[in-house]
């Protein structure tokens, strides 16, 4: 799949169980509704570049799919993890949960889980 882009998320389903599933600061929970993240993607074959900007922060995380890399997750937490493409998903299991990132028609599709919470964000390219 090809992920290249910018991509502006519009509708998000869950967001507060799953930050609470994470133990998100609080100022995350009282923002999230507001929050609409730009998600830009570098990808060059199974290297990826993946920025994150919303108006608390920017976040950047690069990675190489099948080899372990650490990333830092929005509220600033640092984790390893072996980034994987499962059937054109891009997938990344950390001991928090999974974000999986796919494209269905012409949304980027984003679900996060945590526990037995989860969070699915659509966005479109910009």
């Amino acid at each position: 799949m090809d992920f290249n882009g910018t991509w502006q998320m519009y509708v998000q389903e869950n967001p507060e169980e799953f930050l609470k599933a994470i133990s998100a600061p609080e100022i995350f929970l009282k923002m999230i509704k507001e929050v609409k993240p730009v998600t830009t993607i570098q990808q060059n074959g199974d290297n990826f570049v993946i920025t994150v900007k919303t108006t608390l922060r920017s976040n950047t995380n690069s990675f190489t799919i099948g080899k372990e890399a650490e990333i830092t997750t929005i509220d600033g937490k640092k984790m390893k993890t072996t980034p994987k493409l499962v059937d054109g998903k891009l997938v990344i299991e950390t001991d928090l949960g999974s974000h999986v990132r796919e494209i269905q028609g012409g949304d980027m599709v984003e679900t996060l889980t945590a526990g037995t919470a989860t969070l699915i964000r659509r966005s479109r390219r910009v």
